[in-house]
């Protein structure tokens, strides 16, 4: 096969906060998907992909788990790379944030920017979102919310280097117009022009002092790397790129990256701040940035707080792994969100995979093992025109799956395969080849019909590889066949003279009973569900003793006595009272200034560690002994709770 040359593709590194579910795991699958595709049509392939494992999200998760932050990111990022093996991905390199070379080349691009007068230092003062760890305008916010997740902000002010992202806007500006294909979908790139690039782009907070579980600034010990600067730079660290000295021959061969396959949520992140790093650094921009849509609950977005989080794991023990694969490559729409349910998923591989797929293979093989002992020869007959129509599809299938996979398609690949494989379907039921095994002499024709469905499935069992590879190579055992490469496409008939199939056919995949496979489900969730120890019972008189109210937060502070402990002053309708709580470990006080949190208002008076208690915040608490204050939005303070 000719050598079409190099081809570099990463995927975001995965936030190693915790276990990813399946709308993260998609972004692997896809990409492993498109990476085994250049790969077998003749590309040397470069797949990366890793873990982002700095920041203040992680070093909070670290310390309520009772744990150093690098013990915590190396459990989950263990976790992660489990999750991506197990989906039998071909990653080249999984790259971590807290790896050391990776570490010391950001520190070294950090100063080179400084150095070269693209950052400077100064005081950053705005909304913060802390899962996000994006800093946003008052006029950016959406009802007063972080406007990529929804959570809430609260205010920060401090210390930061800043990145001059505005001396560099014409210049992005003309590539993204001079390169329609940098920024794909078309929608992405209309939404980062429009919303973001020409409005006038603000300077970039480059690092922070409120935290200390990052790459620390190596010129100013009280600062550390903020994550843009540190997770955008492994596209470039896991090639062995080095600011200043001569990179390894990795990167020399590899970058640019052709595709960077991204969630549409940091689309960006990856489309302005990543290719003004590039410029700065003077360094060749990624060819093609792809903001890939969400994968849904029903309509929902995947959520491990709303408990309806589906994982890859759970999938693979009830499905296997190629059906998982198949799910959600198939039913991810382009530029739209796609979306799972356990009961879409019995039902796709009862239709797609065990009907379509699993029969069309298994009564082909059966046939020629009843009709010719196995074995069936090319034939010299003369083709009709079903017969034509047929490999029609075959060569049309091939080119349409290339056209497809060019233009990110996935899904639309995979079903330009499935119908390829309804036209052999249909071949059958056209040519009937039970009728023409009545008469021994239809034999010649017989064996030409079941030859081309041998074909046909030759066909598709090597377009599907790069989807699901095991399945592929199992189809392709079973029609115990060498000519598996992509090239062999090029001419329908490749399948050997003479040529014996398995005397022992089984079935790809086996027909699910809806009923009992969801029963099956709902008893392994249960399983894994926390069990609730309840309290005993009391009456509606027991609780009617309890005045629960809503206060308004007007002050916070740490307890001048007890590092746990912070002292609220709140207003319950025009009512002033103080309290103290346990929640210095999960709040920085200024998080908690003018929220409408519940508290119960007629608890006898207590004093902790000093200072007077009026009162119990109310709180949840979660497996993980993570607190959560209940807060309200759209209610008066002062307001009872019923």
């Amino acid at each position: 096969m000719k050598n079409k040359g190099k081809y570099y593709i990463t995927t975001a590194i995965a936030y190693a906060s915790g276990k990813p579910h399946i709308g993260n795991t998609y972004e692997i699958v896809m990409a492993d998907a498109i990476a085994r595709y250049k790969r077998m049509t003749g590309y040397d392939v470069r797949f990366q992909t890793g873990t982002d494992e700095h920041g203040q999200k992680i070093e909070e998760k670290a310390k309520a788990a009772g744990k150093q932050p690098k013990e915590y990111v190396d459990e989950v990022a263990s976790e992660i790379k489990r999750i991506f093996d197990l989906m039998n991905t071909s990653y080249d390199k999984f790259i971590r944030t807290t790896d050391d070379y990776h570490e010391v080349e950001v520190q070294k691009i950090f100063k080179q920017l400084y150095d070269q007068g693209d950052i400077y230092k100064s005081e950053y003062e705005g909304w913060y979102c802390t899962p996000c760890e994006s800093f946003w305008t008052e006029s950016q916010l959406v009802d007063g919310k972080c406007p990529t997740c929804g959570s809430e902000v609260h205010k920060e002010k401090e210390e930061s280097y800043f990145f001059k992202l505005s001396k560099y806007q014409k210049q992005l500006e003309e590539h993204i117009e001079n390169h329609p294909e940098f920024i794909q979908p078309e929608s992405r790139k209309n939404e980062m022009l429009n919303n973001f690039i020409k409005p006038g782009l603000q300077d970039l907070c480059v690092s922070r002092t409120s935290f200390k579980w990052g790459i620390p600034v190596d010129f100013d010990e009280n600062h550390v790397v903020y994550v843009w600067i540190d997770a955008l730079s492994n596209y470039i660290t896991g090639l062995g790129y080095h600011q200043g000295e001569k990179s390894d021959e990795l990167y020399e061969k590899y970058w640019p990256a052709d595709l960077h396959l991204i969630g549409k949520d940091i689309v960006r992140f990856h489309t302005i701040y990543w290719p003004i790093m590039l410029m700065a650094l003077k360094q060749p921009l990624p060819k093609q940035v792809f903001g890939h849509p969400w994968m849904l609950v029903g309509t929902d977005k995947i959520s491990k707080s709303k408990g309806n989080a589906i994982y890859a794991d759970d999938l693979v023990d009830l499905f296997g792994v190629d059906a998982v694969r198949y799910y959600v490559l198939h039913e991810m729409p382009f530029a739209q969100d796609g979306t799972i349910t356990w009961e879409l998923v019995v039902e796709r591989i009862n239709s797609d995979l065990a009907n379509i797929y699993g029969n069309l293979v298994n009564r082909t093989l059966a046939m020629v093992n009843k009709y010719f002992d196995g074995t069936i020869n090319t034939s010299k007959l003369e083709m009709t025109a079903v017969d034509e129509d047929l490999i029609k599809c075959a060569y049309e299938t091939v080119n349409q799956v290339e056209q497809h996979m060019n233009e990110l398609r996935v899904g639309d690949a995979i079903e330009d395969i499935m119908n390829l494989l309804r036209r052999c379907n249909k071949y059958i039921d056209e040519t009937e080849p039970w009728v023409l095994a009545k008469d021994e002499s239809n034999k010649p024709i017989l064996n030409k019909v079941l030859y081309n469905l041998c074909e046909g499935i030759r066909y598709g069992a090597i377009l599907l590889e790069p989807f699901m590879p095991e399945t592929s190579k199992n189809v392709l055992d079973q029609l115990n066949t060498n000519v598996r490469s992509y090239d062999s496409l090029e001419t329908f008939g490749q399948l050997e003279d003479n040529h014996k199939v398995t005397n022992t056919p089984h079935p790809l995949f086996q027909r699910l009973d809806e009923k009992e496979t969801l029963e099956k489900i709902e008893k392994k969730l249960a399983q894994t569900k926390v069990v609730v120890e309840h309290k005993d019972e009391v009456s509606i008189d027991d609780f009617s003793k309890l005045e629960l109210r809503v206060g308004k937060v007007l002050s916070c502070e740490k307890h001048p006595k007890a590092d746990k402990l912070l002292v609220f002053k709140l207003t319950a309708g025009g009512e002033e009272r103080q309290i103290v709580s346990g929640l210095a470990e999960r709040y920085k006080p200024e998080e908690l200034i003018g929220r409408k949190l519940a508290f119960i208002a007629n608890l006898k008076p207590a004093v902790l560690r000093g200072v007077e208690s009026q009162g119990m915040i109310l709180t949840a608490e979660d497996s993980n002994g993570q607190l959560e204050v209940v807060s309200f939005e759209d209610v008066d303070d002062g307001a009872e709770i019923l």
